[in-house]
């Protein structure tokens, strides 16, 4: 779906303002031609598309500032952008905007091992932070299924977390301490390579906020020892709810694997057309993933299997070497990838209390029945964030919005259940006249509040999180 296209005073606009930005930067890290601003025109939520007025890729904190400072004076808003993974719209640009990417801040600034932490510019991605620290049995824990695409940035913007969520937390579990711009220009830094900085608790306000309140250039990140082994297993079900029953059994036995993922019959058929992992034929399966020595992992396993075998699993698969880990695994990490090959696809990210996976799984069932839309499932069940796939054709009219009012209804499921609109993805432009069903009117107006702090003019990030007629009013006001 295109969005409008600008106006004749943006366009007006422009040409001052890219002479001002290409004052303060290299003339190859402005973009402003028409042909060259399109590939900034989405993020990985592409039903939506707006070219912004320009883009620009600074290659250090000083350079973001600069760029921000020139934003400010002309009252032109800013979309900070990490590797455009983003499945809510997060990065989407409005016509009058700019696009401030950070794929050019992409260096390792320090590593400390004795006190586990590693500095880095946050146009890195989060796999690499990993890569940096591996040679000395070091790694970065969260990882989301974008992990070899998606910048640190994005990560905080939305405090991903990914499939080993369950026992290392997310990014704001994770995170130490940034370096990070005002829409002003000014530079702030907010904690550092130690835990719990006194004082308010602006890190964690500033994570997870989508761009709202400050560009993040730099991030000090938790980094751990590799555990010394870790062994998954395949269980497969004769149905979804069966499947969900036991998570949530393994979940009150005290159990705490490093993973739990699902997977249902029609992401299952897909996967195995794509990446040919040799999954059993069932209606869904989980990968339990647990570490530790090799008596820890046979302990832990020794108490799923038990309440696997309860509930008579069509397929156990346990594995014996590295080999079979990564089998186990390859359709689970190619699951979105083998989706789209099969349709277009809107992906939903609500996160609801683990006892009532099977309660959900049914009612989303009934739900794409009612609609006429099927839904693969596909998600970190052991902390219940939920990932279905709504598969449309968005060539044919009123998919789309067919599609959307589906994904609207499974959300408010989630609220009702005693969930949330979202886990990792963030609300965006996807979930943002949702808001109200999960916040009450006060609610909302604290959070804004917070925003008219740190971005009075309401210039980062414009028309993304809050209901556009409420931000609209913010920013005119």
């Amino acid at each position: 779906m295109e969005m409008p296209q600008p106006r004749a005073d943006i366009l007006a606009k422009k040409s001052r303002v890219v002479d001002r930005l290409l004052a303060v930067l290299p003339e190859d890290a402005v973009i402003f031609e028409e042909h060259e601003v399109r590939a900034y025109e989405c993020d990985a939520l592409t039903a939506y598309r707006c070219p912004p007025l320009a883009a620009v890729l600074p290659s250090s904190t000083a350079e973001v500032s600069a760029v921000l400072k020139v934003c400010h004076e002309e009252d032109v808003p800013v979309v900070p952008r990490g590797s455009g993974t983003s499945l809510a719209g997060g990065a989407l640009p409005t016509a009058d905007s700019v696009i401030l990417g950070v794929a050019r801040l992409s260096e390792v600034l320090e590593t400390d091992l004795d006190n586990r932490f590693i500095r880095v510019q946050t146009g890195r991605t989060n796999l690499s932070v990993s890569g940096a620290v591996a040679e000395d049995d070091f790694f970065y824990a969260p990882d989301p299924s974008s992990q070899l695409a998606c910048a640190i940035a994005g990560n905080i913007a939305m405090n991903s977390g990914g499939a080993h969520c369950l026992k290392y937390g997310v990014t704001t579990n994770n995170l130490l301490g940034v370096t990070a711009v005002l829409m002003d220009g000014t530079v702030v830094e907010i904690g550092g390579g130690h835990l719990d900085a006194g004082g308010l608790d602006l890190l964690g306000v500033i994570c997870g906020s989508e761009g709202q309140l400050a560009v993040v250039t730099e991030a000090t990140l938790r980094i751990l020892r590799k555990p010394e082994g870790a062994r998954p297993v395949l269980l497969g079900y004769d149905s979804s709810e069966v499947a969900g029953q036991v998570v949530s059994d393994i979940i009150k036995a005290g159990i705490l694997p490093v993973a739990i993922e699902f997977m249902d019959r029609p992401c299952i058929r897909a996967t195995e057309d794509f990446a040919h992992a040799g999954y059993p034929d069932c209606e869904a399966l989980l990968i339990v993933e647990v570490e530790g020595s090799d008596a820890e992992i046979d302990d832990q396993l020794g108490v799923i299997l038990q309440i696997a075998r309860a509930y008579d699993p069509v397929a156990i698969r346990e594995s014996q070497s590295a080999e079979e880990s990564a089998r186990i695994w390859l359709g689970r990490k190619s699951a979105f990838g083998a989706m789209g090959q099969i349709n277009d696809y809107m992906c939903l990210d609500g996160t609801i209390p683990v006892d009532k996976l099977s309660q959900v799984l049914h009612r989303i069932g009934e739900m794409s029945a009612g609609y006429g839309l099927e839904v693969a499932n596909v998600f970190h069940a052991g902390d219940g964030n939920m990932h279905p796939l709504i598969l449309f054709n968005a060539n044919q009219p009123g998919q789309l919005e067919k599609c959307e009012a589906l994904g609207a209804d499974i959300l408010r499921l989630c609220v009702e259940v005693g969930g949330c609109l979202t886990g990792e993805h963030g609300v965006g432009i996807e979930k943002r006249d949702l808001m109200g069903v999960q916040y009450a009117p006060d609610d909302l107006e604290a959070q804004m509040r917070v925003k008219d702090v740190f971005d009075p003019g309401w210039l980062l990030n414009p028309a993304k999180v809050f209901p556009l007629k409420v931000s609209a009013a913010r920013r005119a006001a």
